[in-house]
């Protein structure tokens, strides 16, 4: 069965667009995107978080710098972008070029405007994360789409410990795109799993014994023939294949052995760009 992410985001669209009405009584809300380079897949991903900023009411600023400056201009463009009082989140486009990829750079970030959660002690989680979880309370709730399936750090933690205390779960991927912000996600409400990478021997057989699979590769990396019949899978990679956006399994392959599965496009990319705003909903509330 699939994951209705886009419908499941839709619904969550209408929450925030509500929320965003309250807030904007007291102050405007403003999210700044940084892009360095001309990705015309991160330029498509900007566009789509521009459309979800103008359908809910949200300012939206887009700063493209098409040639990567040094890094000492690219510091200067951030302390400019982070004093200014009326933006309220701040999203640094990823992947960087090399000569600026370092972790230290979100260490320039106020913490209340950084809403990714790259930052450590941040009080925000990944927005991947949150959408991957998502996606999971669905399968394991009920498959009912209202308000209670937003994910509720403090009300939710107790619910995956329970749910997933004897279920074995598979992360394969752990890119700072991908894997490690879901990972850190899992982690967060102490949800144990395995993490597998390209160097992992024997792959094969942690995924025939896996309960949940969550992949976040970007290219093929699943069959039918590795997969244990009623296992969940959940992708987050994404390939181009005769010139259509495809996972990290095939659907037709895995459909009749996956109990639940997310389909690509319009399963976790939906509810990812929706937590984003989440989180920014609830910077504007943190800041003064």
């Amino acid at each position: 069965m699939k994951i209705l992410g886009k419908k499941i985001a839709l619904y969550f669209l209408k929450l925030l667009k509500k929320e965003v009405k309250k807030i904007r009584k007291k102050r405007d809300i403003s999210l700044t995107v940084l892009l360095v380079g001309e990705s015309t897949q991160q330029l498509s991903f900007v566009k789509i978080k521009k459309e979800i900023a103008k359908k809910i009411g949200i300012k939206f600023k887009f700063i493209h710098l098409k040639t990567p400056p040094s890094f000492e201009k690219f510091l200067r463009l951030l302390k400019e972008i982070t004093t200014d009082k009326k933006t309220t989140g701040i999203i640094i486009q990823q992947p960087l070029p090399s000569q600026l990829c370092t972790e230290s750079l979100y260490d320039y970030l106020p913490t209340e405007k950084e809403i990714e959660g790259h930052k450590k002690k941040s009080p925000f989680l990944p927005p991947l994360g949150l959408a991957v979880l998502t996606a999971l309370k669905y399968v394991y709730k009920g498959q009912k789409i209202d308000e209670k399936l937003f994910i509720d750090v403090k009300k939710d933690k107790e619910f995956f410990k329970r749910i997933f205390h004897n279920k074995k779960v598979v992360l394969i991927g752990r890119g700072l795109t991908g894997g490690l912000p879901i990972g850190v996600t899992l982690s967060s409400f102490k949800i144990n799993y395995i993490g597998v990478n390209s160097k992992t021997p024997d792959r094969e057989l942690y995924y025939r014994e896996a309960d949940v699979i969550i992949s976040a590769v970007g290219k093929k990396v699943l069959d039918a023939s590795m997969l244990k019949p009623g296992v969940v899978l959940i992708n987050v990679g994404l390939r181009k294949e005769d010139g259509r956006l495809k996972g990290d399994f095939d659907e037709k392959e895995i459909k009749n052995i996956a109990s639940f599965y997310t389909p690509t496009p319009g399963g976790i990319g939906p509810l990812d760009v929706i937590y984003l705003y989440k989180n920014l909903l609830e910077a504007a509330k943190m800041q003064k």
